[in-house]
Order: C-alpha cells, then structure tokens, then sequence
C-alpha cells in the first residue's frame, strides 16, 4: 500500500506470505498497522474495512488471533468500528471553522452572555475531547 509506511510493526506469528496474501482484502491494501503499544501490554492496531464481507470474518479472526499471540500478556482483541462512533474529518472542520468564527469574528462583547452555549454549539470541545 502506498500509503503504509515502508516498515512497520506487524505480529510475529503472521507469516510474510499471509500478509501479502490479505494485503489484498483490505481497502486500499491497508494491512493492520500496530500504532501504538502500552507498558501494560494494551496495543493499539488500526486497519481498514476487509473488502469481502463473507471472508472478513475468517481473515479478521486471523489476525486477531496472531494479536493475541503476540501480545505480553495475551489478552483478547477488543475492537472499535471508529467509523461509528468517531466524527469524520468534514465535521471536525466545520466544528474548527465554527470555534475560529467565535473567536475571532464577532466582539466579545456582543455575544459574552451566549458565549459558552454558542462554544458548546459548535462541538468543537467535544470532538477534542
């Protein structure tokens, strides 16, 4: 994928020719990338949606496993579909735009008995957060 970085971090128990083998399943060629890892053992792998949805289930539960295996303390795999439950990049920036026009646009003066609801409007605290 040319949007993967050249190295990464994959589980040790995944074999070179499964990942080239799922590489092609995933959108974009998106193969799980381990962002990020915890003292604890918590890892955080993130990847792409698996084109076929009758194989997603058998390739996910693959790579699963090999999370589990290679993990410190061999916890199971929680998973998150960000997808629904995290705003998307268009809605961040409408959000950012708002807060600048609050900010920046109007005088404070004006708008300071309705500046914490008109803050809290623009859902900018709440997708930070």
């Amino acid at each position: 994928s040319p949007s993967l970085p050249e190295y990464f971090v994959v589980p040790s128990s995944l074999a070179d020719q499964d990942l080239k083998l799922y590489s092609y399943s995933f959108i974009g060629r998106r193969m799980p990338l381990w962002s990020w890892n915890h003292p604890n053992g918590s890892a955080l792998v993130r990847m792409a949606n698996i084109k076929d949805v009758l194989q997603q289930r058998r390739i996910d539960q693959r790579i699963c496993n090999a999370i589990t295996r290679s993990h410190p303390l061999r916890s199971d795999v929680y998973k998150s579909d960000l997808d629904k439950c995290l705003p998307n990049i268009q809605e961040i920036q409408a959000a950012h735009i708002k807060l600048k026009q609050l900010c920046v646009n109007e005088p404070f003066e004006e708008i300071e008995e309705k500046w914490l609801s008109s803050l809290e409007n623009t859902r900018w605290l709440e997708y930070i957060r």
